[in-house]
């Protein structure tokens, strides 16, 4: 009966965990990571970008996002969308071709993999013969056209990606149709780019390497016109009215040409628009028509090789304007959304993708002001330092913040983001979320993650503080007046900082005081306050000594920074008026805040401190360091002389035990034999339990016990059973925890009274495992509420008549406490079961999937291994392991941040949070529909190569799969559709 009530009882605690817990991966933050290939579907007003890692992705209206990853992990070196058709091509290095859909399921799109293709040549052939270089979608919807490298046209119809082998263009085709007085005509080098004709779908014009540019009749097989350039040919534009040909050329010239005329006549002579001197390639030039006056003509790169070689810019020439957009980083590609129904009007927006961010400008607008991007933000315009996530921001609170950030958003374009595509279906977000980033240039960027696009809010800047080599005031955005070429710098993305002492470690922000703390690399600690208006105001320095006179240590690191003595206006936003300076000027490894107390508790490798910054006065310091803490005595530069010394040594260990060994190795056998016996010997004393490890105790003097991992404020049993004190609890990672009373005066008095901190309770674990967290439950088992929390009707009052109990979690395991007699009550081993270490611990509330009234409170943890565990309170048992993070991403494990409600971010790159969730009921992740669009008039297109029909898809939704398949199938023949049934597999997300 006990065994069918336990099996009972554990049954519905896991149907409990599945109405709790759940693991997805939602959705990719940021700017993709090394981007490749850029595409555009003006039909679906989608933007699909490819990576060097594989991945494609598409972008729509804020919020409509999908993900596809190729299963070769090759780089995606092109991306094609099918004219007015939910689909698009895309070319990989490896020279595969891979079809993709956007299909409806269960009433929202999803990116699909339908079909993939790599050109196989005639046998013996080369393989440059069938090394594709150039990709033409035709109107049709039904054609591409692949250029190769061997010169050759082949036609493959879609999506079945059968090879139309009696279209294809041959090179010999070609070659010799070309003059005899063509002085390349022999070597015609690959295909760099073809282009259809905008008025007549059977012409394409093929542009090869060496220059010469073929005008090729699809229906006729035959070449209708020559066009022999002899510079190397890097792109063409067909203007739209059919009559030119504009070709860009690897000496930085362009030219025009008449399309009709006779074989070899030259309009104009080239254009170098930046000669005289050598100048680098146009690699692309875009030319379109406006309703009432000149067209605008875009070219990127032809700079003046030796002066500006180095610049990476798009050149824009409207009438007598002429600008040259000096982006921050190398572009990748770039395309100009037009107005009107059938995006046939004046151009509106210039789109560029550069290996660092994305960048729109308006040309509606005089001066083309950039327009400020809901998502595609760089997150690394500096690098990330640390993070911080705030939830359930207070409306009044989120309204001050945004107001803040629109005053700094004054620069950006008044029009609309251009690209909304698709329909997002999620939805409105639960709460207001905030994720506080620090930077190396010692800035604070906010941005809203409340839901799939995460916005740019507000950007708070330190640096203005310190005295550093630059001018607040230095504009480097205009060029001077009359410089040519006449540069214009566009985009954010600046990795450089000024000063590498600015950068930001630590954030807390008090979501309903309106308090935040920030802390740096040099020991700094700021204190701000919102403020709704421009205020002018010196910040003085509060220097905290947290050596406390201990002599023999002599502090190697860098200088502290320096503060402005004269008075710094501050905009409206996060104003400092509080600054500590720790000494010696070490990284500060823990910060918190407790807004009511109006404290700040700070921490470094020498120990850890507590500030009044309402009285601007030192409440308590101690000093952590042990006597063998040379190193936390160090800069960074110093450690990297101590790791090189250390290699060194081991160098020569490693040399003077060959050496051993050669001059023994008559004695290695007997040995080894009696190393073995001893190891037996041992190994038969131990009496472990068969699921633990045996975990060493470590050392008193490894280096950094004393630096301060956790600092947590709590008002709990400290002296006795029967009145609570405020407390403030710090853990080393020499795996010692310090407790300390706070005595705070009465609220009348709290402006005059000093507030006093004496000693209370000191805990050492036996293993000496570093502190990763410290958590104190009330009376119910419950975490305490945050400062504010309950005044603010978010949080019910803790129990405060019960025992409480204090929850420390190291790496290596969980350990609950009794108050006040801090003794051990329950563990829970990690690192002795299965090797692991906790790199992160935070609190969460997870909530019933199928009561609204049900919750819980749980540890969320996530290991050195990658894994990610909850862990109930107060019992510390574990509940679930999920696979999150590969354990080799070392620096993705460091950066994780997880939120209140469950869920979690980390760093999947430089420029990209990845956000994960553990909770069925909180889940960001989007859910959006595309329709595909109906192509301009429903009759066939005159002059389709293939003579049929090009009617265009209809509205994709949920339960169409079936129809789908059978037009499709329609569209195949005979085995292509088992093709096709083979090689459909749901996109990675």
């Amino acid at each position: 009966m006990k065994r069918f009530r336990r099996h009972g009882h554990e049954s519905q605690r896991d149907r409990l965990k599945q109405e709790l817990f759940q693991f997805n991966k939602t959705v990719e933050h940021g700017f993709p990571h090394q981007p490749s290939a850029l595409g555009y579907s003006p039909s679906l007003q989608l933007l699909a970008i490819g990576t060097r890692s594989g991945a494609v992705k598409l972008y729509g209206a804020p919020s409509v996002e999908f993900m596809g990853l190729h299963e070769e992990n090759a780089a995606v070196t092109q991306v094609h969308f099918l004219p007015h058709q939910a689909a698009l091509v895309t070319l990989l290095d490896d020279n595969s071709l891979h079809m993709w859909t956007l299909r409806g399921h269960s009433g929202q799109s999803e990116l699909l993999e339908i079909g993939r293709f790599t050109l196989t040549g005639p046998p013996g052939a080369l393989p440059c013969v069938t090394r594709v270089t150039a990709v033409l979608p035709h109107s049709s919807g039904e054609l591409l056209l692949l250029g190769t490298e061997g010169g050759h046209v082949f036609v493959v119809e879609v999506p079945g990606f059968r090879e139309l082998e009696e279209r294809n263009i041959s090179l010999d085709q070609v070659s010799n149709s070309v003059p005899q007085d063509y002085v390349g005509r022999r070597n015609l080098e690959h295909v760099e780019t073809l282009q259809e004709n905008p008025l007549n779908p059977t012409q394409v014009v093929i542009g090869y390497g060496r220059g010469l540019m073929v005008l090729w009749d699809l229906d006729r097989q035959s070449a209708v016109q020559h066009i022999p350039a002899t510079q190397q040919l890097e792109s063409i534009w067909w203007t739209e009215d059919g009559s030119c040909i504009l070709s860009s050329h690897s000496d930085g010239s362009y030219c025009r040409w008449t399309v009709g005329g006779d074989d070899g006549e030259e309009e104009e002579k080239p254009d170098v628009p930046y000669g005289h001197f050598p100048c680098k390639a146009i690699s692309k030039i875009v030319q379109l028509p406006t309703k009432d006056g000149p067209p605008f003509l875009f070219f990127s790169g032809g700079m003046p090789r030796a002066s500006y070689g180095d610049r990476h810019c798009i050149t824009v020439i409207h009438g007598k304007t002429h600008v040259a957009l000096d982006f921050t980083s190398r572009i990748i590609d770039f395309f100009v959304i037009r107005h009107g129904p059938h995006h046939t009007g004046d151009p509106s927006a210039l789109v560029v993708l550069v290996e660092e961010e994305l960048v729109v400008m308006d040309l509606q607008t005089d001066g083309w002001p950039v327009i400020e991007t809901p998502y595609l933000v760089p997150l690394h315009s500096s690098a990330i330092t640390c993070s911080h996530h705030v939830s359930t921001i207070p409306l009044k609170l989120w309204e001050r913040i945004l107001a803040a950030g629109a005053l700094q958003s004054s620069h950006y374009s008044l029009e609309p983001w251009p690209i909304m595509g698709g329909k997002n279906l999620a939805p409105d977000p639960p709460h207001r979320d905030l994720l506080l980033t620090g930077h190396e240039d010692g800035t604070v960027r906010f941005w809203d993650a409340s839901g799939v696009c995460l916005c740019p809010v507000y950007k708070l800047s330190t640096a203005a503080v310190f005295q550093t080599d630059t001018d607040p005031n230095d504009n480097m955005n205009t060029g001077a007046e009359g410089e040519w070429p006449p540069f214009r710098k566009v985009g954010c993305f600046d990795p450089y900082s000024d000063d590498p002492r600015l950068g930001i470690q630590k954030i807390h922000l008090c979501k309903y005081s309106g308090y935040l703390t920030v802390a740096g690399t040099a020991g700094q600690i700021l204190v701000l306050e919102l403020n709704d208006e421009a205020a002018e105001q010196t910040v003085e320095a509060k220097v905290v000594d947290l050596l406390q006179g201990q002599e023999g240590f002599r502090w190697k690191g860098h200088a502290r920074l320096d503060v402005r003595e004269q008075p710094v206006r501050f905009p409206p936003g996060f104003q400092p008026f509080t600054l500590v300076q720790c000494q010696p000027p070490a990284v500060v490894t823990a910060l918190t805040l407790h807004s009511e107390w109006k404290l700040v508790a700070f921490g470094t490798s020498h120990g850890f401190g507590l500030y009044d910054y309402q009285q601007k006065s030192n409440v308590l310091i101690r000093c952590t360091l042990n006597p063998s803490d040379q190193l936390a005595m160090e800069g960074p530069l110093s450690r990297v002389k101590s790791i090189k010394k250390s290699l060194r040594q081991s160098f020569r260990r490693i040399r003077r035990s060959r050496v051993s060994l050669r001059k023994h190795h008559v004695n290695n056998a007997a040995k080894l034999q009696e190393a073995n016996a001893r190891l037996e010997a041992e190994l038969a004393e131990m009496e472990l339990a068969p699921v633990q490890r045996k975990i060493e105790a470590r050392s008193s003097d490894d280096s950094f016990t004393g630096l301060v991992r956790t600092l947590y404020f709590a008002e709990t049993f400290l002296s006795d059973s029967s009145h609570t004190t405020a407390s403030l609890w710090a853990g080393t990672n020499g795996g010692c925890v310090f407790a300390y009373m706070l005595r705070l005066p009465p609220v009348e008095h709290r402006a005059d009274e000093p507030i006093t901190a004496q000693p209370a309770k000191e805990i050492q674990l036996m293993h000496r495992a570093p502190v990763v967290g410290v958590v104190v439950l009330d009376g119910h088992g419950a975490p305490l509420p945050d400062p504010l929390e309950v005044a603010h009707d978010l949080a019910r009052s803790p129990d405060m008549t019960g025992s409480h109990h204090v929850l420390v979690v190291s790496e290596e395991q969980f350990k609950v406490f009794t108050l006040p007699k801090v003794s051990a009550k329950m563990k829970l081993k990690l690192t002795a079961v299965d090797g692991s270490r906790v790199r992160r611990a935070g609190v969460a509330w997870f909530g019933s999937s199928r009561s609204e009234d049900y919750s819980e409170s749980g540890m969320l943890v996530l290991t050195n291994q990658g894994d990610v565990h909850v862990v109930s309170l107060p019992h510390v048992k574990m509940q679930v392991q999920y696979p999150c993070i590969r354990r080799e991403d070392v620096s993705g494990i460091a950066s994780c941040v997880f939120t209140k409600h469950g869920q979690g971010f980390y760093l999947i790159s430089p420029s990209e949070f990845e956000r994960f969730s553990l909770s069925t009921r909180y889940l960001v992740e989007p859910c959006c529909l595309v329709e595909a669009p109906s192509p301009p008039g429903s009759a066939p297109q005159p002059g389709s190569p293939s003579g049929r029909s090009s009617s265009g898809h209809t509205k994709i939704t949920d339960g169409e799969d079936a129809e789908v398949l059978q037009e499709i199938q329609k569209s195949l023949e005979g085995d292509q559709m088992s093709f096709l049934e083979n090689h459909v597999k749901p996109a990675a997300v």
